[in-house]
């Protein structure tokens, strides 16, 4: 009679769990965080702070299409600074932040879905210029464009070359045009991004010295199946054309 009893408190245990875990399911929702970092994720009104369709861009339109896919409900939200909502997505159940490298030191902090987009470091040149490199080291004798204050910059610096800087990295694209600078050192689709606002196009690469790939970086509470759900869908998308399509509409 007892184990009758509790054969059947185990049973009903067993069905209130599974139906827990199916109203969680249905209802489960993951909360993202974003920055302004174009062609990637901005605002469209150029600010620090929007949310749901007033953020667009490469990484937040296929993470909309993935999440869609997937069938999972989520939160979009960009804010600044960075720092802060990365912290937010390490500490917080069912977070996450995009689009950030999958770098050595974080393997283990979230669960990643990716890759997204390519974040390479590059040196752009005009269209016509007969400039060829095989290395950094043989760029040292052009005049070197970069943006005041970022990695690029400093990376350029600390490996003996010295970069004129500007305020904005936008305004490199117009100083390769004109001729006051011969290579501009920049992120890679960024650079081209930006050069594209500005009127500027038919820019080459010369030579790519860094290389690192974007991801969705989500609390380490996330499910797995969660997980899973959304990786399928963005190899389905990049299977189908769609990740090419959404990286070429703003480049």
């Amino acid at each position: 009679m007892l184990k009758r009893l509790l054969l059947t408190f185990a049973g009903t245990l067993l069905v209130l769990s599974t139906a827990a875990r199916a109203e969680v399911d249905e209802n489960y929702s993951v909360v993202l965080l974003t920055e302004n970092f174009p062609p990637y994720n901005m605002a469209i009104n150029g600010k620090n702070f929007a949310q749901e369709d007033n953020i667009d861009g490469i990484a937040a339109d296929i993470v909309r299409e993935m999440f869609k896919r997937a069938g999972i409900k989520y939160s979009l939200t960009l804010r600044f600074p960075w720092d802060r909502i990365y912290k937010l997505a390490l500490e917080k159940p069912d977070y996450g932040v995009f689009v950030t490298a999958r770098l050595p030191e974080r393997e283990q902090l979230f669960k990643w879905v990716g890759p997204i987009g390519p974040d390479d470091w590059v040196l752009l040149a005009k269209s016509d210029s007969p400039i060829t490199l095989g290395s950094l080291e043989q760029a040292k004798q052009y005049k070197i464009g970069a943006y005041k204050g970022d990695a690029i910059a400093e990376y350029l610096t600390q490996h003996k070359l010295e970069p004129i800087t500007a305020l904005r990295d936008q305004e490199n694209a117009k100083k390769l045009e004109s001729g006051q600078i011969d290579l501009w050192a920049s992120g890679d689709p960024a650079g081209r991004y930006l050069a594209k606002q500005e009127g500027v196009s038919g820019l080459k690469t010369v030579l790519r010295f860094n290389s690192a790939e974007l991801f969705l970086a989500l609390n380490k509470d996330v499910p797995d199946e969660v997980v899973q759900k959304l990786q399928a869908a963005l190899e389905q998308m990049r299977a189908e054309g769609f990740v090419d399509d959404i990286l070429n509409s703003y480049l």
